[in-house]
């Protein structure tokens, strides 16, 4: 890619950045700029854009930067970040429906102000709608999938599509809508309830994660899926991977499911320490961890130099 691409883009409303450093938006805070950071003033901005953006450049979304890893290089192409005008809740008809930009940790509040029961569980997931809904996001025994009625999305091309649960054949940690659409909305379902009650078990819920995970620390959530009937954290146990160190990023001593960089870990600090923790369980129990972590971009010696 060239270091002109901005002067190649569309026309928008929004805002076009060259060059945009993305590490202080992730909560890992490490990894290289954007090409361009593409930030739209709305949902038509967006959809003309994509119209319009010739298609060898590549698109990357994401959304606030708690499941995701950037890596030194920096990431070619336009990199898509869903902000304002694309972040609220609210509830029709008894459904709950959010921006793909909303936290969803607002949507739980959401529903909860509103006396809805069954979307609690979205307390304990650090992230966006639009994330939640690609990457089928779970926690304390529920996943989106559970609570979806139906999404909505743009493709490459700028058209929209409302998607049911079926068509997004949702699996573990994982659903079928393609890499390079765009989550624009989502509906939830949920059930009427006692806001008393709901508000409390958000609270039991809050009061968890942060007792049995790093979350005040630089780190990226959970950092593999689940193998089938077994969990992740005890085969990086027993491998012996808590407390692990490469430079200065270290498997949480707290949650050993949890990467954390301790102030000036690199993303290749990162990303190697998780390899090598994939390693070492893989010979200590056979199994192959897979990563839940989203890894994007170049490392520095290939591809586009920032």
């Amino acid at each position: 890619m060239k270091g002109d691409l901005i002067d190649n883009l569309p026309p928008v409303r929004g805002r076009l950045t060259a060059g945009a450093a993305l590490s202080r938006g992730t909560w890992f805070q490490v990894g290289g700029p954007a090409e361009v950071l593409f930030r739209p003033a709305d949902r038509e901005d967006l959809l003309d854009f994509l119209a319009r953006l010739p298609s060898p450049i590549p698109v990357t979304v994401i959304g606030m930067g708690s499941n995701l890893l950037v890596r030194d290089g920096g990431v070619p192409g336009v990199v898509l970040r869903l902000t304002r005008g694309f972040a609220e809740s609210g509830v029709t008809e008894g459904q709950v429906v959010a921006d793909a930009g909303a936290l969803d940790v607002s949507v739980a509040k959401t529903a909860a102000a509103a006396g809805l029961a069954g979307l609690e569980f979205l307390m304990g997931v650090p992230g966006t709608v639009g994330g939640a809904v690609r990457m089928n996001a779970g926690a304390y025994g529920r996943e989106t999938k559970d609570v979806l009625l139906w999404a909505e999305a743009a493709d490459r091309q700028g058209r929209l599509h409302r998607l049911s649960p079926t068509d997004l054949s949702f699996g573990y940690r994982r659903s079928a809508l393609p890499l390079d659409w765009v989550m624009l909305r989502a509906a939830f379902a949920a059930t009427p309830g006692d806001s008393r009650a709901i508000t409390q078990r958000m609270g039991e819920i809050q009061a968890q994660r942060s007792k049995s995970q790093p979350i005040r620390s630089r780190t990226g959530g959970s950092t593999f899926k689940n193998p089938e009937d077994r969990k992740a954290w005890q085969l990086i146990d027993a491998a012996g991977c808590r407390g692990l160190i490469r430079g200065d990023a270290q498997v949480s001593e707290k949650h050993c499911n949890f990467l954390i960089n301790h102030g000036e870990a690199t993303a290749a600090d990162l990303e190697g320490l998780g390899e090598e923790v994939r390693r070492r369980v893989k010979v200590q129990s056979g199994v192959s961890l897979e990563w839940e972590i989203k890894r994007i971009g170049d490392d520095l010696q290939e591809g586009w130099t920032p």
